[in-house]
């Protein structure tokens, strides 16, 4: 094995236990390019990983909080988000994908390798070894990060299973995602400088992405959301799925757990779901699906969790407050700092007045150089944590080999008018047109400063396809149609408001919805068959509410939550189906086919009921 000279011969020896020739070619490749001045490997000992998290703060990425487990780290004031502009599929010749932001590969590569030419000088090379999904199963994906940043490394090591030992065995396969980062050059704050050089581009075919000029997490944690774009194209061609869900275990009676996945855009409740503290805790983000003996069987890629912070308080996110305020190991980003201790935005604490944040020195009052009041942390501030330090977490679940039978699908979005808070589809087919592949959501000020646009985000993938849409949706339709247990199918809207623009469920109601889906996937309760699907019966919610949270569950509630708001629920289908006809240019006719049934239903129920039709006009 040839490799640069910057190896020193302890971290070669590391290096050599691994018999994979493509391995090495592609290290040396890389090592060349950019030129660090240091190469430390990691195994998966924990003397490595404790070597990792000592160079972050030796390096002056990350700082020590009061807590010895805690620390923080900022990036540049202008770093704080997915770089959507610079981040780029990279294909062969002029091929366009509607919803995919694309860049010619070889021009791609010709000028990303050209930033990266020496990016790393007078820097350390960390070598990172992972697989996504449990090692050893059906789910294992091997990947390997190069990085600059010790603490991009950090996070990854809190985040995903180790992978050395994975790599030993893979000998000579040449079959592993590659992910190279560099923060580029650093300013006085230990922050990324040369952002107009910020590239992050992802190449399906050598799976291997290349970003460089950030350290923000979404575009610098190879693992996280820039590998979901290599899963994504590996499961359709390959007919699993590889989803941008939760997965949860439902407790149901006599001890029996059914577990979900769910799937929602940001801000419309997909981490509050995942995290009820009387709930199991299997995975927040991302799950991957297959078929193992005709049942769909989901394992979550990751082990830890990279959550947004702003609103994590103890009342309303119990769980997620109890493990930041434990002594579990954390990095808090892009929060305030004051005497050692993080601060963030809607912690239900008081906050002070001055401090330390993404701007630098922080003072209630400050402002940014347009004008604009600058908060005490960044709406995007960030934790990340293992999952193993949630008191809820499933472990067994986590590390199955074999993953978990999922019973039940959840699609979410944030939706003011027009669907009721809880619906199961018809079958399979029904529930990924109609409830998945027509999600839509409501803005939010906090998303792009406009409110109420409703925004089409299919399965809440749209922002990571690397495939074309129609095909993505065709092979959920194929995936299943191979399962002999096919999950059922369920859409939840935990946003409706009355005519006064107050919102017709609180917030705790979830809990309620998900034991009636617990008790719906083993045929405890019975249902009213609606155009749009099935709903609860009112007798079986009232109990619910009763039962779980102490709570009056009025009739004038129910009808005012289920009803069957027809022109809206038309209106909806009629944009689904446009933006399907003028902006992807392929889809399966089965879509088009299940959404005229859908507004046939309909149609007739508002010959027979009107506009507006209670859920007790369905009982009969």
């Amino acid at each position: 094995m040839e490799l640069i000279k910057s190896f020193d011969e302890y971290n070669l020896q590391k290096l050599s236990r691994i018999k994979n020739p493509f391995l090495h070619d592609f290290i040396a490749k890389y090592v060349e390019l950019c030129n660090p001045s240091k190469i430390f490997v990691c195994t998966d000992n924990i003397e490595d990983e404790n070597y990792v998290r000592k160079k972050a703060l030796e390096y002056g990425e990350e700082k020590q909080l009061a807590n010895p487990n805690h620390t923080t780290h900022f990036d540049n004031y202008n770093d704080q988000a997915r770089d959507k502009e610079n981040t780029r599929i990279l294909v062969s010749g002029n091929v366009k994908p509607p919803y995919i932001n694309t860049h010619n590969r070889e021009k791609g590569l010709e000028e990303i390798h050209e930033l990266m030419e020496g990016i790393m000088e007078g820097k350390e090379m960390f070598v990172c070894f992972f697989t996504l999904g449990p090692p050893n199963s059906p789910f294992e994906i091997p990947a390997i990060q190069l990085t600059d940043s010790a603490y991009v490394a950090h996070n990854e090591f809190l985040l995903f299973r180790k992978g050395y030992e994975v790599f030993k065995r893979l000998r000579d396969n040449p079959r592993f995602l590659k992910f190279v980062h560099s923060s580029g050059e650093l300013d006085e704050r230990k922050t990324s400088k040369n952002l107009d050089k910020r590239r992050i581009y992802i190449d399906l075919d050598e799976e291997t992405v290349l970003s460089i000029n950030t350290q923000y997490g979404g575009n610098s944690i190879g693992l996280k959301k820039l590998a979901f774009r290599l899963t994504i194209k590996r499961a359709v061609e390959e007919g699993w799925l590889s989803e941008h869900m939760f997965i949860m275990g439902v407790n149901g009676p006599n001890n029996r757990v059914s577990y979900f996945t769910g799937a929602f855009p940001s801000m419309c409740g997909k981490t509050s779901t995942c995290t009820l503290i009387h709930e199991k805790l299997v995975g927040d983000d991302i799950a991957l699906i297959r078929n193992i003996n005709g049942e769909a069987r989901a394992a979550n890629a990751e082990i830890g969790v990279f959550g947004i912070i702003g609103g994590v308080n103890r009342k309303d996110e119990p769980a997620i407050w109890e493990v930041l305020n434990g002594q579990n190991e954390a990095i808090f980003s892009n929060v305030l700092v004051k005497d050692g201790k993080a601060y963030w935005s809607g912690m239900g604490v008081e906050i002070p007045d001055e401090g330390e944040n993404h701007c630098g020195r922080w003072w209630k009052g400050k402002k940014d150089e347009e004008g604009n009041e600058i908060p005490p942390s960044h709406k995007n501030a960030r934790f990340t944590v293992r999952l193993e330090a949630f008191r809820n977490v499933d472990l067994e679940a986590l590390n199955s080999p074999l993953g978990v039978r999922i019973h039940g699908i959840i699609f979410g979005g944030r939706d003011t008018d027009t669907f009721p808070p809880l619906s199961e589809a018809f079958d399979w087919v029904h529930g990924v047109i109609t409830k998945g592949a027509s999600l839509e959501s409501e803005t939010t000020a906090a998303i792009l400063g406009k409110v109420g646009v409703r925004r089409f985000n299919p399965m809440a993938i749209l922002d990571f396809l690397s495939v074309p849409l129609g095909k993505y949706i065709e092979n959920y339709l194929e995936f299943g149609k191979k399962l002999k247990h096919k999950p059922r199918i369920f859409a939840v809207n935990y946003f409706l408001r009355d005519k006064n623009g107050r919102f017709l469920n609180g917030r705790e109601d979830k809990a309620v919805w998900l034991k009636w889906m617990e008790l719906r996937v083993n045929d405890e309760v019975s249902a009213l068959k609606t155009p749009i699907g099935f709903i609860p019966q009112y007798d079986d919610l009232r109990m619910l509410f009763e039962g779980i949270l102490d709570k009056n569950y009025s009739k004038d509630d129910y009808i005012k939550q289920f009803t069957i708001r027809v022109p809206e629920l038309l209106a909806k289908i009629w944009r689904i189906e446009k933006i399907y006809k003028e902006n992807v240019d392929y889809v399966p006719n089965i879509l088009f086919d299940e959404l005229k049934k859908e507004k046939n239903r309909l149609i007739l129920a508002k010959e027979r009921f009107g506009e507006y039709i209670s859920p007790f006009k369905f009982s009969g």
